[in-house]
């Protein structure tokens, strides 16, 4: 596994995706998507936005609620089997096909930007 791709402006990177910390405040099992997915509401302090995440083979739905997330939040809407999803919680594969959050090393307030 190595850096594939080109490198981009960092400028530009900063100006085009928006990266907040967010709390999730609530989460829950979503069957009706094709994967395997949670319905997630995560605070930013400003607003609150859902997301579908695939965090469940790593997480059970009450691990996550109170848990700061890193998300992108300026991706526009995703209709994922009706769930409108408003952003993107980022994450990193475990190494066994599971996906583990991002999320800042300590507690800061929601809404935060990611640089």
């Amino acid at each position: 596994m190595g850096i594939e791709l080109d490198d981009v402006d960092p400028a530009t990177f900063l100006e085009d995706v928006e990266m907040r910390v967010g709390e999730v405040t609530s989460a829950e099992p979503f069957p009706e998507a094709r994967k395997d997915l949670y319905k997630l509401t995560v605070d930013f302090e400003s607003e609150t936005r859902r997301s579908a995440a695939g965090l469940t083979d790593n997480y059970d739905p009450d691990d996550l609620v109170g848990q700061q997330v890193v998300a992108v939040v300026n991706l526009g809407t995703v209709t994922v089997a009706g769930f409108e999803s408003e952003c993107l919680v980022t994450g990193v594969d475990d190494g066994d096909g599971g996906v583990v959050h991002l999320q800042p090393e300590r507690e800061v307030p929601n809404g935060t930007r990611v640089y």
